[in-house]
């Protein structure tokens, strides 16, 4: 058993711990058509794509092997970053494609567009520009990239129903019709972002997930876990929705850093007392606020479909809970399936366990404030 727990602790540690200011998000490209010529403008982060990160197996650039490379990326004046990805470009445009009738199009870059250094803690997001061809008599496009280069938001301008969809990494686009109508349907919106709120947690949400662990490691039985996810899953759905629609906003400053401490109140709470109290679900709802204008921020990075802003923000939503099912179920299979029973249970397994995920909670909390 102690073999099995040391395995687990030494997993826990291996794990990214993500500092959300080098959180890694989708791309947002816009392209128009032109006469004869397909325009892009793609908000992007070029020092990721410069420094060679694998942005789809990435959730923090702080964690990738390129990790210093970014930083010295990140410290350049704009007009030096932007020389050196106009030497990038020549290895990046074979990896982004714009298929027109079937047919990969040569793309010239037109722009690149860097803003000031700033805060070298925070990350940066360019915009590239380039053109492809549209030959005559052409229909529809489809676009995408390649998958190091990570998931990418694409909206269609200039025509009468848009296209305006989310592709994971490496996905390339269904056809879209240039002169337009190509807009996503309302059951399309609801199933693409289901994944993209699954994603969110399992693997980029390292806070998110110790949080729940920090609910399962409570108690071994099912009514506390279940009034405990239940009133965190009331709580970040009511914060996600009014976030992403704009009427309730908090900086990501005080927000993250609370999100933190909540990890380190459940955590401490585990090794204080080994039930489930009167006040704790009251306490875990209001945390379920925070940890839902967290999720909200996200979406507000890369914007909802449109027309079908409702279906997205459910379909988002489910994956949320998605991802925390499938943290919760794995944490039964591995642990409580085959030692909650035991009555060393909370001695060895609970506490070790709780008090590690408020030790990384307290560094994230300080890391939060200060840095």
């Amino acid at each position: 058993m102690l073999k099995t727990l040391r395995r687990l602790s030494l997993a826990l540690a291996l794990l990214p711990v993500p500092a959300f200011s080098h959180e890694v998000l989708p791309s947002i490209g816009d392209f128009e058509q032109t006469g004869d010529t397909l325009a892009f403008d793609i908000r992007t982060n070029l020092e990721g794509i410069v420094a060679g990160i694998d942005l789809t197996a990435t959730a923090d650039t702080n964690t990738a092997p390129q990790a210093a490379d970014y930083d010295s990326l990140r410290a350049l004046p704009p007009q030096v970053l932007e020389n050196r990805f106009r030497s990038f470009w020549p290895r990046m445009a074979p990896r982004v494609f714009v298929r027109i009738d079937g047919v990969d199009q040569p793309l010239t870059l037109t722009g690149v567009s860097v803003p000031e250094t700033g805060d070298v803690a925070l990350p940066r997001s360019a915009t590239i520009s380039f053109t492809a061809p549209v030959p005559q008599g052409a229909t529809s496009v489809q676009i995408g990239w390649a998958a190091p280069f990570g998931a990418l938001v694409i909206r269609q301008n200039g025509v009468e129903n848009p296209y305006d969809g989310y592709l994971e990494a490496g996905a390339l686009s269904a056809p879209i019709a240039l002169s337009g109508g190509s807009r996503m349907t309302a059951l399309h919106a609801f199933l693409s972002y289901i994944p993209v709120g699954f994603d969110h947690i399992v693997p980029k949400g390292l806070d998110h997930i110790l949080f729940v662990l920090g609910l399962f490691f409570l108690s071994t039985r099912l009514r506390p876990l279940l009034l405990q996810v239940s009133a965190f899953t009331v709580a970040h759905t009511v914060t996600l929705g009014l976030g992403a629609l704009g009427y309730v906003t908090l900086p990501s400053a005080i927000v993250e850093p609370v999100i933190a401490a909540s990890i380190v109140f459940v955590a401490v709470e585990n090794i204080v007392t080994d039930g489930l109290s009167r006040w704790r679900p009251v306490v875990v709802f209001c945390f379920g606020l925070l940890h839902g204008l967290g999720f909200a921020s996200v979406l507000q990075q890369f914007g909802l479909p449109q027309d079908g802003f409702f279906p997205a923000l459910i379909g988002f939503n489910i994956g949320v809970e998605l991802g925390q099912l499938a943290v919760i179920t794995l944490a039964f299979l591995l642990v409580g399936y085959w030692f909650g029973a035991k009555p060393w249970y909370r001695a060895r397994i609970a506490i070790p366990a709780s008090g590690f995920i408020a030790a990384v909670g307290a560094f994230w909390v300080v890391e939060r404030v200060f840095f």
